[in-house]
């Protein structure tokens, strides 16, 4: 049954995703007054096409030099990706020399102003950050007005590199939960950021509602009336009435799964259906599921089923 059969939710949809962190196109950088991409070259990879909300994520080949003085309209992460290598930050009438390490972290503030002269070609990990992605991560957890980011250079910082790396081990799987978990790991990202690099004084406090039997039920008719759609975590939050934070929390301990993790489950015990009883043709079962792509269904339907599809339908 799809999306169309449940007037109730599918109404709800258009609700829920008004609500949602906008999407961000690409990293940009303001110079003179203008914006412009992170850097002239194209990025290697990048999330744009999964239109993860609030959040994006490109690989970048940095060459060896100067790049000129420049402004970050949203808040900026640099990941290195290849180590020692010596660069130069020029901000506030000060230079200050670095030498990156593999791992190495930029956490780069809204409106941060400066200019960076890398000495060596480097390989890089940049991300995008809206603000508003932090504040629905915050939404009733604190009345604190205004959250802002510490700016730090050269910080090592286990936790938030493998929160990027994974970031881009999905995007190179193909994404096979779509922008899912993508989103599920910038929410983890933006609650971290907060407990450790903001100036946020409050405790965020764990939820003790739970999610009710009525609420949980709401989620997951939802998941399976739009299971051919792109879904987002903020937009199964706002199905539970939550904010993202308590929401990835509980829905885990009321099902034993994380939502992508159930959202994949759901789309592959639906296109197992789709291949043995209706069916249909493997392009029309990752179509019908929610599927970047054949190539991508056809991957993640061997890895949980342990057949192709093809093969499970019967075709050899």
């Amino acid at each position: 049954m799809g999306a169309r059969d449940h007037p109730g939710v599918s109404n709800f949809r258009d609700i829920a995703r008004t609500r949602l962190p906008a999407v961000l196109s690409g990293v940009e950088l303001v110079r003179a007054g203008r914006s412009e991409p992170f850097l002239e070259s194209r990025p290697t990879v990048s999330s744009a096409p999964l239109q993860w909300r609030g959040l994006v994520l490109e690989g970048h080949t940095a060459p060896a030099g100067l790049i000129h003085h420049h402004e970050h309209p949203e808040h900026c992460i640099v990941a290195v990706l290849n180590g020692n290598v010596p660069y130069e930050v020029s901000m506030r009438g000060q230079t200050r020399q670095y030498i990156s390490q593999t791992g190495t972290i930029c956490l780069l503030p809204r409106g941060s102003e400066h200019e960076v002269n890398w000495l060596r070609e480097t390989e890089q990990i940049v991300l995008a950050l809206k603000p508003c992605l932090l504040s629905n991560v915050l939404a009733e957890t604190t009345d604190e007005p205004k959250v802002e980011l510490r700016e730090h250079w050269n910080l090592s910082d286990r936790h938030i590199s493998s929160l990027v790396w994974e970031m881009m081990a999905d995007l190179r799987d193909g994404s096979p939960a779509g922008s899912l978990y993508g989103e599920s790991l910038a929410n983890s990202l933006a609650i971290y950021l907060l407990k450790c690099y903001s100036n946020l004084t409050k405790r965020m406090e764990p939820y003790r509602g739970g999610l009710s039997r009525s609420k949980l039920n709401r989620v997951l008719e939802y998941v399976n009336a739009n299971l051919s759609e792109k879904l987002a975590l903020g937009e199964l939050a706002q199905v539970a009435g939550m904010n993202v934070y308590h929401f990835a929390k509980v829905f885990k301990q009321s099902t034993g799964e994380s939502a992508h993790q159930h959202v994949l489950r759901r789309r592959i015990e639906m296109a197992k259906e789709l291949l043995m009883h209706a069916k249909v043709s493997v392009i029309e079962a990752s179509a019908r599921t929610g599927f970047v792509d054949q190539s991508h269904f056809s991957k993640v339907f061997r890895r949980m089923v342990g057949a192709p599809p093809s093969e499970y339908r019967g075709d050899a």
